[in-house]
């Protein structure tokens, strides 16, 4: 592509030009995700990276602003997208560490002092208990009696995709219900 094919390039994805996006997509796409994955060292945080440059670059396209060439934004953008997630790891990892030192110093002892077990316990009853029927059904089904979906479909006689949803729905409130204990119980499961 030369100068005038990529400013025309951007013009016509910024007017909605799939085609030309998809273009663009298929060109840039690879080495992309290979430039990104120099930066975080992992393929597939670098291929949401990249995924996640489109995506803004999609829907933003009538308020985005590229006044340098199409590929130096998108190498741009990879490169500070890959550099917000090394931090992001980074914070995690301190934050988990910093957990596990408080957790491992004071104690279990102490940490039943923090977080008293049958408030766990409880909290953890209201979680499955704020479940719908079905969907309480199939969670305990699954992390309780270790039944495969195809077997919880059978024993409820619903589809293997109607099992599928509910575990998901399931999840989502149970971390929500129990998202201020995760990492204690991640920490004292594994």
């Amino acid at each position: 592509m030369d100068v005038k094919e990529k400013i025309d390039s951007w013009h016509l994805i910024r007017e909605g030009n799939k085609v030309e996006f998809e273009k663009v997509f298929k060109l840039y796409y690879k080495p992309l995700c290979d430039y990104a994955c120099t930066i975080i060292k992992d393929s597939d945080e670098s291929e949401e990276v990249v995924q996640n440059i489109f995506f803004v670059i999609w829907s933003k396209k009538k308020i985005l602003g590229i006044s340098i060439s199409l590929k130096s934004y998108l190498y741009r953008s990879v490169h500070n997208e890959c550099l917000n997630k090394l931090k992001h790891i980074k914070v995690k990892l301190v934050y988990a560490m910093d957990l596990k030192n408080n957790i491992t110093t004071s104690g279990l002892d102490n940490v039943s002092e923090n977080i008293d077990a049958k408030e766990l316990n409880k909290k953890i009853q209201s979680a499955l208990d704020s479940l719908p029927e079905q969907c309480g059904k199939v969670f305990k089904l699954s992390r309780f009696e270790n039944l495969k979906y195809s077997e919880i479909a059978l024993k409820l006689d619903i589809s293997i995709k109607t099992v599928e949803n509910h575990m998901g729905k399931a999840l989502k409130i149970m971390r929500d219900n129990l998202k201020d204990y995760l990492m204690l119980l991640i920490w004292l499961l594994y």
